[in-house]
């Protein structure tokens, strides 16, 4: 800005001096008078000054003559011109109309194009950073591994595109299912970009499937730590590693850590089911049943489930029915609603002979949650209540085909697990289990349907076989001898085990 300026004023400075100039020649009314080699010439005021605006201007051309020359010189000895920059333009204006050729093919699925196109972009730009990107995900698209594979590894030489080469191999490797290769490139990338969200969890999934629990849970640190994780859910997960942590350490055979492991699992997350079960179980041990009393109902609280239930019972293995009954109110009148409640009150009656009781504790639940737990409590019920066999086999034979209910679902692939696990089996999701009712739930009970024959009776076939609807089939007579053949369902007290 400054020199533009000196510029302009030294410009109107030489137009002002030449006004003044003619000026002057033309008041004095002479000429000029110029003798060169023995040659005079008399110009007069008005050509004097064409000739000097001649010589200046023939001087100014001489002069860009000149640079003009020493930039040609400068050009062909390599150094930067204008010349040279001009060329640099035109060349880079075709590179890049390459690469967004490049772009727009790799974005409509055309992957050798685009390939070429990054070929012509990096021939005119020479910006491997920019071009091997395009090259590598063209690669990807048009099945060629290997290239994309060669790529990503060029570009692990650039730190600006270190964490795109690190993060492609480790996609491969996990598409190729080496899950070793691929948890050391994902350790990489992580370190690279602690915040990056998706490497941060695959770095945790494959740290979970190898049981590297120490490892994952550094990982979840680092990502509550720099942004990527909500305390919450750092919070959950956290127990999540630490539970599985007590277990490990539990099959090592160190109690004592495990015990650690577990409570600390569970002071992260009260409401996690088989923490809280843990804990439990390492209170007990310790002669601490208040404590595990405690754990159990805040969980009960929370979400009531059967495992809970089972652990509570666990505290006091060996009491009397009406003793467990009058103990388990502690469980009991917390979420007095749930259907879990429900049917463990209707179970602690029935082991105590209260079946009338039982059945009001069920209420409606036959009616609205149908499933093979309720159905086979009714089946039980009856039975205590003095029913007819035809009646219990009734209850058994719609249990087998009933709803199981609430269990292990994966909300990613909504696969259903036995037990409680941190990662499931079937999608490698961690942490994606939850207690709750599968999309379509069957009973789970041995052979299913198969079973009916031997739950139902073989007179009950016989009849159907004969074209008798079971409704007609007259039980014996009060006091007859029932034929050994006519009832193959489970004796009470099979049943009652089972049940």
């Amino acid at each position: 800005m400054f020199w533009s300026l000196v510029k302009i004023v030294l410009f109107i400075a030489a137009i002002a001096a030449l006004a003044l100039g003619a000026g002057y020649l033309a008041e004095t009314g002479g000429g000029v008078r110029i003798a060169f080699g023995g040659v005079e010439f008399n110009l007069g005021p008005l050509q004097a000054v064409i000739v000097a605006l001649v010589l200046i201007f023939a001087i100014w051309l001489m002069f860009k003559l000149l640079g003009l020359v020493g930039a040609v010189v400068r050009f062909l000895s390599g150094d930067e011109t204008a010349l040279s920059r001009y060329f640099d333009r035109s060349r880079e204006r075709r590179g890049f109309e390459a690469l967004a050729e490049g772009l727009t093919a790799l974005a409509s699925g055309e992957g050798r194009l685009a390939m070429a196109k990054a070929a012509k972009a990096e021939k005119y730009l020479r910006r491997p950073d920019l071009t091997n990107l395009i090259a590598a995900q063209a690669a990807e698209i048009s099945g060629d591994r290997r290239k994309a594979a060669e790529i990503y590894k060029r570009l692990l030489a650039d730190e600006r595109t270190r964490f795109v080469g690190i993060r492609g191999l480790m996609k491969q490797k996990l598409e190729e299912g080496d899950t070793d290769i691929a948890m050391k490139l994902a350790e990489r990338a992580f370190a690279l970009k602690p915040r990056h969200r998706e490497t941060g969890d695959i770095l945790l999934r494959l740290q979970a499937e190898h049981e590297d629990w120490k490892g994952a849970r550094k990982t979840l640190s680092a990502k509550l730590r720099h942004g990527a994780l909500p305390r919450d859910v750092y919070k959950r997960r956290d127990a999540v590693l630490a539970l599985s942590e007590a277990r490990e350490v539990i099959r090592k055979g160190n109690t004592i850590e495990a015990r650690e492991a577990a409570i600390e699992a569970n002071r992260l997350s009260p409401d996690l089911v088989p923490a809280a079960v843990m804990a439990a179980q390492t209170y007990v041990a310790d002669g601490k049943p208040r404590l595990a009393t405690r754990i159990l109902k805040k969980a009960w609280a929370a979400q009531p489930h059967p495992d809970l239930a089972a652990a509570f019972a666990g505290i006091i293995p060996d009491e009397a029915p009406q003793e467990r009954l009058k103990r388990f109110q502690l469980l009991t009148k917390l979420n007095p609603e749930h259907p879990e409640t429900r049917m463990l009150l209707a179970e602690l009656h029935i082991a105590a002979g209260e079946f009338a009781e039982a059945r009001r504790a069920l209420g409606d639940l036959v009616e609205k949650e149908p499933t093979a737990r309720v159905l086979a409590l009714m089946a039980a019920i009856e039975r205590g209540e003095g029913s007819d066999d035809a009646v219990v086999r009734g209850w058994l034979a719609k249990a087998v085909s009933a709803p199981r209910g609430p269990q292990w679902v994966c909300e990613n692939c909504h696969g259903v697990h036995a037990d409680w696990a941190p990662v499931c089996s079937q999608c490698g999701g961690f942490d994606t289990l939850a207690w709750k009712t599968p999309p379509d739930s069957g009973a789970a009970l041995p052979a299913s349907t198969a079973m009916l024959p031997l739950i139902v009776g073989q007179k009950e076939e016989q009849a159907e076989a004969e074209g008798e609807g079971p409704e007609e089939e007259a039980g014996p007579e009060p006091g007859e001898p029932r034929p050994p053949h006519a009832d193959t369902s489970p004796r009470p007290e099979e049943w009652e085990r089972e049940i």
